[in-house]
């Protein structure tokens, strides 16, 4: 089975790090953006892309601080390229999408990193678990249009993904990198 779907919930996650608050709200135009998550199953890398997912950005790079990212991943929508793969990892013993449909992340901080980057921290939550992150996003502007890029890795572990006979992380690695390419037009 593929385990990309790890990746999915990360890059959601992260995305939603990557905005600011304080500054005028962007639409994200989620035809343009992409949350994927990319494991190792016996040492082989795995992608899966989530195809439904929600944002709220506010991010001016003069004012960080003043930023916010609110970002609402469904997990019944990873795509590892097939059906029956999609349909296991959507079970009890991966995301559990009937009992936790949605993973989501909240910043809760904005620090600048030198040049476009910046350091977006808040609260990550999948199947119920939720940790604290900081996600590495690097900024792009053209006139109105933000491009928020990042990656962000996490132990699959942490939120009980994998359980039962996948718990074992020698075939399927705990090691899982959200990514995330998220495009916004600030109002």
């Amino acid at each position: 089975m593929k385990v990309s779907f790890y990746r999915y919930m990360l890059a959601a996650f992260a995305a939603a790090s990557l905005s600011a608050a304080g500054s005028a709200l962007a639409q994200v135009d989620v035809s343009k953006s992409t949350i994927t998550a990319t494991s190792k199953q016996m040492n082989v890398p795995v992608e899966g892309k989530f195809n439904k997912f929600t944002a709220q950005v506010a991010f001016d790079p003069a004012k960080p601080a003043e930023g916010s990212a609110q970002f609402s991943v469904d997990v019944g929508s990873y795509d590892l390229g097939d059906d029956s793969y999609n349909e296991q990892v959507r079970g009890k013993d991966w995301f559990d999408a009937k009992t936790y449909p949605q993973a989501t992340f909240v910043s809760s901080a904005i620090a600048p990193a030198g040049g476009n980057r910046f350091t977006v921290t808040g609260k990550l939550t999948i199947k119920g678990k939720s940790q604290t992150v900081a996600v590495p996003v690097t900024v792009t502007q053209q006139g109105l249009v933000q491009a928020f890029d990042g990656l962000l890795p996490i132990k699959r572990s942490q939120f009980d993904i994998g359980t039962g006979e996948w718990k074992d992380t020698s075939v399927v690695a705990d090691d899982v990198v959200i990514k995330f390419h998220i495009v916004a037009a600030r109002k």
